[in-house]
């Protein structure tokens, strides 16, 4: 388990030392993604239906906010509905500005759940956007949600029913149908009820102080998404692939269980109670430490190419050892006559 923790913490570095440049690559991949799904699902004109015109969008969106990416894709969608329908056109552009005029006043911030939502329809795995939510969000979040879930469930339509759509030759009648099938279909309420109550149930369990709160949470909020689907279907007479939903809300589990690793790593077996009071009031407090490991080290010992080797003459050392025994012999007999002389002298 140390191992997965010093991995946390390598890559928590990597993303403090250069996190400029992550944001940018990651925003620019966003961007790709989303606009390359947009023309696959709903590329109805071909002057922007390509690789490159997506690629260039996200160039330019990769240096800009958030919230541009998100306009060029509400661009990029109006233009290919004017490609498929000019009624699907009017009423996806009026639903847009509906959506636009709730999201930016009560989540402004949020603008990558607005992108995220689609791409995790598209991916299968739309079960992950609500517990995340309700981990490191708040409910408020759920607003931009619904208005990507509200976008995705308009896309599917379209590309299902385009030859209908180009087929009505009354404008009024396009509009109409289009609006009707949207915003009638049953799943499409039944998926964002059961998302609220997702967040809500998940952010209500992962800020107690119980142990393992998000652990908890995130099975919770999975558990309670699948049974009002499921409800919701039966009561709705609404079919749902209950492999899918299964499957992605394990994989919204994992994620859950790989937010908590990045965001909530404590451990509970060192917790402690602690009361205490003041003049008005008792207070229970439960501290539980954060798990940190530390990261080690590495030393690296530099080894010279090359060794330098002192050449050794022996003949040489011999002669200065004879001088050096020489010399002592000749200091020995100098002092031993000093000694002689001062002996007779003192005779």
């Amino acid at each position: 388990m140390d191992t997965i923790y010093v991995l946390r913490g390598r890559i928590q570095e990597v993303y403090a030392r250069y996190t400029k440049i992550i944001d940018k690559a990651g925003q620019f991949i966003l961007a790709v993604v989303v606009f390359t799904l947009i023309n696959h699902n709903v590329g109805f004109m071909d002057a922007f239906d390509s690789p490159v015109v997506a690629l260039a969008l996200a160039v330019i969106c990769a240096f800009l906010p958030l919230l541009v990416t998100v306009l060029a894709a509400t661009a990029l969608v109006l233009a290919h509905m004017f490609s498929a329908s000019l009624g699907a056109l009017l009423v996806t552009a009026a639903v847009f500005l509906i959506l636009y005029i709730f999201y930016l006043r009560l989540t402004p911030k949020m603008a990558l759940l607005v992108l995220l939502t689609p791409i995790a329809f598209f991916l299968k795995i739309p079960y992950v956007i609500p517990i995340a939510c309700g981990l490191v969000l708040s409910p408020v979040s759920m607003v931009a949600v619904a208005c990507g879930t509200i976008v995705f469930y308009m896309l599917e339509y379209v590309r299902e029913n385009a030859s209908s759509l180009e087929g009505s030759a009354d404008l009024l009648t396009q509009a109409t149908t289009y609006l009707k099938q949207v915003f009638q279909d049953k799943e499409l309420w039944i998926v964002i009820v059961a998302f609220i109550i997702c967040c809500f149930v998940v952010y209500t369990l992962r800020r107690q102080a119980m142990d393992h709160a998000w652990k908890i949470a995130i099975v919770a909020g999975a558990v309670a998404n699948i049974i009002v689907i499921a409800v919701g279907d039966i009561a709705f007479g609404v079919h749902t692939s209950y492999g899918a939903l299964i499957g992605g809300s394990i994989a919204a589990i994992a994620a859950g269980l790989i937010l908590e690793l990045f965001f909530f790593t404590v451990d509970y077996a060192r917790s402690e109670n602690l009361q205490y009071e003041d003049d008005e009031y008792y207070y229970y407090v439960k501290a539980v430490p954060k798990i940190s490991v530390s990261t080690p080290e590495k030393t690296v010992k530099r080894i010279n190419e090359r060794q330098e080797t002192e050449i050794i003459d022996a003949e040489e050392v011999r002669k200065k050892a004879r001088k050096r025994r020489d010399m002592k012999d000749v200091d020995k007999m100098l002092l031993t006559q000093s000694m002689e002389k001062d002996f007779g002298m003192k005779k």
